[in-house]
């Protein structure tokens, strides 16, 4: 939706002296007025890390302004694996649920959770044609993975494996999904749970739906700790 408000998903300005993030927002205001109403929602990173509105801006740094979460070459257009085996990516084609179960499988694995969260064909009663996906590529990955190796080493689990789709998607099209190998069930379904709660609250992706009679961006919150920065 800032995208939508400034006109354009980038571009550049000059730092004279030392600019906190909030100062470079408020520039970004004076450019376009309609992102003032967006601030108290929003949460700033700088080269890719979740940052602070009191954190200084540099010479060639990278800031993004981010929304409430809603929530390249090859199959995956970012992708992270682990020395554990732990997977994440982020996919513009179907993402093949099964063949996350045998990548995160062990011999030793007695359970395996597979979330996944479709596109339904409606949102509170006015009837959806399809849904589009966007998000900032670079930290949305790195996130995944922090959620993700976080719960391995918080549960009694195996591996875990995280994608999350991009762009169009259809009704009955599955968007995200997390898959868990555990030893024993509990541990995994609670993992797989944990994972797709947090994954909303804090990992960068917006979604639009789109209707009959208009479309909208989704409005979401982010997770406490980050508006807390």
């Amino acid at each position: 939706m800032l995208k939508d408000m400034a006109g354009g998903v980038q571009d550049s300005i000059d730092i004279t002296g030392e600019e906190t993030l909030a100062a470079v927002f408020d520039r970004c205001v004076s450019r376009a007025p309609a992102l003032a109403r967006a601030r108290p929602g929003v949460v700033p990173a700088r080269n890719q890390q979740f940052a602070k509105w009191s954190d200084t801006a540099a010479d060639g740094d990278e800031i993004a302004f981010l929304p409430p979460v809603s929530g390249g070459a090859g199959k995956y257009v970012q992708e992270i694996t682990d020395a554990e085996g732990q997977f994440f990516g982020l996919t513009r084609e179907v993402i093949d649920t099964p063949g996350l179960a045998r990548r995160v499988l062990r011999g030793e694995d007695g359970a395996v959770v597979n979330f996944e969260g479709v596109v339904r064909n409606n949102t509170k009663g006015r009837a959806t044609r399809f849904l589009d996906y966007e998000c900032y590529e670079p930290l949305a990955i790195r996130t995944m993975a922090e959620i993700g190796c976080e719960i391995v080493r918080s549960h009694a689990v195996g591996r875990i494996a995280i994608v999350h789709r991009l762009g169009r998607m259809e009704i009955g099209e599955t968007s995200v999904a997390v898959v868990v190998s555990a030893p024993h069930r509990r541990p995994a379904f609670e993992a797989a749970l944990e994972a797709i709660d947090r994954l909303k609250r804090t990992v960068p992706i917006w979604k639009k739906e789109h209707f009959a009679d208009g479309e909208v961006w989704v409005e979401g919150a982010w997770d406490d700790s980050l508006l807390q920065r």
